[in-house]
């Protein structure tokens, strides 16, 4: 295994004890500091992608057949990150009340490049810089999620926060959190913003968190973007987190949805260009279960997507299905008759659930989790 250093802090730490760094992986790091340490130390077949590489090092590394991935400039997303982003990285420039701000953010910043260039952009070096850095955030995110218990919560973008359903999503959130899994979403707004609200509330009471969604629902909606994310930002300043690893979440969005700005309450956020490397991995990681609460189009191409991966058992884990409202699933949009007729004769057929309470749902999670012992990641 390729030992990867994406920090000055963790190579230092590396060299502190040992010089061998044959196929090593550096990303991002400025190696300046280091140049004497590192002209001692075996570089044979490092990789390094876009490190900054003092002069009196150059040499060695060409000696050493390293291979290089230099800088490529004019584009504001680092191509070869060795970290997901956090909310206050993506929104950083962001001041609530003035609308316009959100232009000046990591986060808008990028969106307004990407649309410039399009999802399919015809320029060789945006489609190269792109597919970089959406490797280096799939990277990021395996070693992130390493010893997590996964469970994935997908729903509509367009759920309201005044929505019954968007608290009951919150409330199920902030259980499994406190029950020790990594709640994951597409890290967008709706029934997504909500699992996330829950996760951040996950070291405070309940009476807390319905305070929270009370004043979350003076812009129940995020289009206009402005007022949606200043309620969340009211959140914030009431409630800061007490505790990041406690109330950690993983968001998942995409640039290709850049108009939907991502959750603010979600602590750690993969953010891809390509929105379908995003939504497959974010069904495949969740090994713990996928929580399915109402949504329309979106929402059922990731039931069968998810269906898909457990019928054929596409990574080695077969996992629940748990549909959240029941009328809603058989009679509204019935994915729930066709999908257990589907999986009659499979394994995924014992695993998939239709509840209308949120204590169910858990429940359903929390017992395949037991059935399963220490199998799972």
């Amino acid at each position: 295994m390729r030992l990867e250093f994406e920090t000055a802090d963790k190579l230092a730490r590396h060299l502190a004890e040992d010089i061998d760094l044959r196929h090593a992986v550096f990303q991002g790091v400025d190696l300046t500091a280091f140049a004497d340490r590192l002209a001692k130390a075996d570089l044979r077949d490092a990789v390094l992608l876009g490190c900054v590489i003092p002069e009196s090092l150059q040499g060695k590394l060409f000696d050493a057949s390293a291979i290089i991935f230099p800088h490529i400039p004019n584009t504001p997303f680092a191509k070869y990150r060795g970290l997901l982003y956090t909310p206050e990285e993506l929104q950083d420039a962001y001041r609530p009340g003035d609308h316009d701000s959100y232009q000046a953010t990591l986060d808008g910043r990028i969106y307004e490049h990407f649309k410039r260039s399009g999802p399919n952009p015809d320029d060789a070096v945006e489609a190269l810089t792109r597919r970089l850095h959406d490797m280096a955030i799939t990277d990021a995110m395996q070693e992130f999620i390493v010893g997590k218990r996964i469970v994935a919560i997908m729903g509509g973008h367009s759920m309201r926060r005044s929505d019954p359903m968007y608290t009951q999503v919150a409330l199920i959130g902030r259980e499994l959190t406190q029950k020790g899994y990594l709640v994951t979403t597409g890290g967008g707004p709706g029934a997504m913003e909500a699992a996330h609200l829950g996760a951040w509330f996950a070291t405070r009471s309940e009476n807390d968190l319905l305070d929270a969604v009370k004043i979350l629902t003076a812009a129940p909606l995020y289009d206009p973007i402005g007022p949606w994310l200043d309620a969340a930002f009211a959140v914030v300043e009431k409630y800061p987190v007490k505790d990041r690893d406690a109330c950690q979440s993983l968001g998942i969005p995409t640039w290709l949805y850049g108009h939907e700005p991502p959750a603010r309450f979600a602590l750690t956020i993969a953010k891809y260009f390509a929105n379908s490397v995003r939504e497959e991995g974010l069904l495949a990681i969740a090994t713990g279960g996928v929580i399915f609460t109402p949504g329309s189009a979106g929402t059922i191409q990731e039931v069968f997507q998810d269906a898909c991966q457990n019928h054929y058992n596409s990574f080695g884990v077969v996992s629940p299905m748990v549909f959240m409202g029941t009328q809603y699933w058989t009679e509204e949009k019935p994915v729930y008759p066709l999908l257990k007729h589907l999986a009659a004769d499979k394994p995924y057929g014992k695993l998939l659930e239709i509840h209308d309470h949120r204590s169910d749902v858990v429940a359903a999670i929390d017992s395949f989790d037991s059935s399963r012992g220490t199998q799972r990641i």
